[in-house]
């Protein structure tokens, strides 16, 4: 056999070996009045161990192409080309073979996890059900007729719901715009997706911050780009950083969650947002502002977005209904240059013919509604009051054991461990105690953070659940 594995690839031997059969046994190079070697000789051979045949043998059994017989060794299968049966497709190697990135196992553990157990669950990044405004959207698709077209709707949203979002913009965050320039999405993650299927190739260079959501979103490393970081501190993150990225990579884009950052809190101040702007104007740098929380201010004060300081059309705007109505709405929308909202339109035409127009009817009554601005006033208090329950449990069970900034609005906190942990290990033990959270090192490159989310529990369980953390960690011992 000529063939040998290739021992850097990061694809299983097994896996390679079981390959190279089946596309022997396609093209003639094993025939099927032979029997394939033998489990002892083939590991002989390639230099690898028996099990590694025997796992390649077991997967080529799986899919019908290999029977095992005693006494007359491994032959091609007689049934392969479906004279008696049917060959089972390779289904895990269709998945592993997919250009679009599966997230973290440990993203998806923590899914899962929070999704079919009763765990307090201060990990998902979503409001609780006594949060959402059920009894005012009850009242719409009770009280009134649905109006809109069951059919196709405008490529770009829904016409009304459009102007509806040109003035709620206006009203609650100061910007500018026109129903021309907005696209009406499914939340702020199909919007986060079309941007950099669209704009960005393989290769290019963005700037994300660090920590971040985005930090291992499969979304940027499906695309082939090349993400570089920017740490953030407690004001966001620096400009002077940005330009240096610039200057040394080129860097095609720029990613900001400025408004109480998920997931380390932080407002962007002003200084920076003007000085970012700046740097975008002067290199021709797109912005993407992703705002999810800038009307959960627990001071009361007006956040200015960057897109309501942008006076040349740098900033691309990304907002949805997901973090401060109800995340099943998907509602979420993009505003920026008419030219860029048609071809995101065109590719969302491409993935799902458009926005479903029976929530968009709601979503626009809802915003078109007082009872919009008493629901904000609402959440951001209730919101406020679980920051204060988290607070204050952080400093009654772990005292000086943790650092952390006090995000003034949003629903995440960010925690820095003040000891060396095996952060795997610290989460499992965790889920075991009943209590899920996000580790850091999902979010960022730095060791030894955790993210809670204080919006999804209420304060008796976020008590509860920051005890039960503690009580984990310290089991841990300071390593030396």
């Amino acid at each position: 056999m000529d063939w040998k594995p290739d021992r850097q690839d990061k694809k299983a031997i097994y896996k390679q070996l079981a390959e190279y059969i089946e596309n022997g046994i396609a093209d003639g190079t094993y025939p099927p009045d032979k029997p394939l070697p033998s489990e002892r000789t083939l590991a002989k051979e390639l230099n690898v161990n028996r099990s590694t045949v025997v796992a390649a043998y077991d997967e080529l059994e799986s899919i019908g192409l290999i029977q095992r017989n005693r006494g007359s060794g491994t032959t091609i299968s007689k049934d392969i080309w479906g004279i008696t049966k049917k060959r089972i497709p390779s289904w895990n190697r269709y998945i592993e073979a997919g250009s679009f990135l599966p997230n973290l196992p440990i993203t998806q553990r923590i899914r899962k996890e929070a999704v079919e157990h009763k765990l307090i669950n201060l990990a998902s990044g979503e409001l609780s059900e006594d949060l959402f405004p059920l009894k005012y959207l009850r009242e719409i698709t009770s009280s009134r007729s649905f109006i809109g077209s069951l059919g196709y709707d405008h490529p770009q949203g829904n016409a009304i719901l459009r102007e509806t979002i040109t003035k709620h913009v206006k009203q609650y965050r100061n910007i500018e715009t026109n129903p021309s320039s907005i696209l009406i999405t499914s939340g702020a993650q199909q919007a986060l997706h079309l941007v950099v299927q669209c704009l960005l190739k393989q290769g290019d260079a963005v700037a994300l911050e660090d920590p971040s959501y985005n930090y291992n979103l499969p979304t940027f490393k499906s695309t082939g780009l090349r993400p570089l970081y920017i740490p953030v501190n407690e004001d966001g993150i620096n400009p002077d950083d940005l330009l240096s990225l610039y200057k040394k990579h080129r860097i095609r884009m720029i990613f900001l969650n400025s408004a109480y950052q998920n997931p380390t809190g932080a407002l962007l101040s002003e200084k920076k947002r003007r000085a970012i702007l700046d740097i975008s104007s002067e290199y021709g740098i797109p912005v993407v502002e992703d705002d999810p929380y800038s009307l959960t201010s627990f001071t009361g004060e007006k956040v200015s977005t960057l897109k309501s300081m942008d006076a040349n059309g740098n900033v691309l705007y990304i907002s949805s209904l997901s973090k401060i109505v109800a995340s099943g709405l998907r509602i979420g929308w993009i505003i920026g240059p008419t030219p860029v909202i048609e071809r995101l339109s065109d590719a969302k035409q491409q993935i799902d013919f458009g926005h479903a127009s029976y929530t968009q009817w709601v979503a626009n009554d809802f915003l078109e509604s007082e009872n919009f601005h008493s629901h904000i006033q609402n959440l951001t208090k209730q919101l406020e009051m679980r920051r204060d329950q988290i607070v204050n449990s952080l400093h009654f069970y772990l005292g000086d054991k943790v650092d952390f900034s006090i995000p003034m609005g949003g629903i995440h906190i960010w925690v820095k461990i003040n000891k060396e942990v095996n952060e795997v290990q610290l989460l499992e033990e965790s889920i075991k105690r009943g209590v899920i959270y996000v580790p850091g090192y999902t979010m960022g490159s730095q060791k030894g953070f955790v993210r809670f989310t204080f919006a999804r529990e209420n304060e008796g369980a976020i008590d509860e659940g920051i005890k039960r953390f503690a009580e984990v960690l310290a089991t841990f011992k300071i390593r030396s």
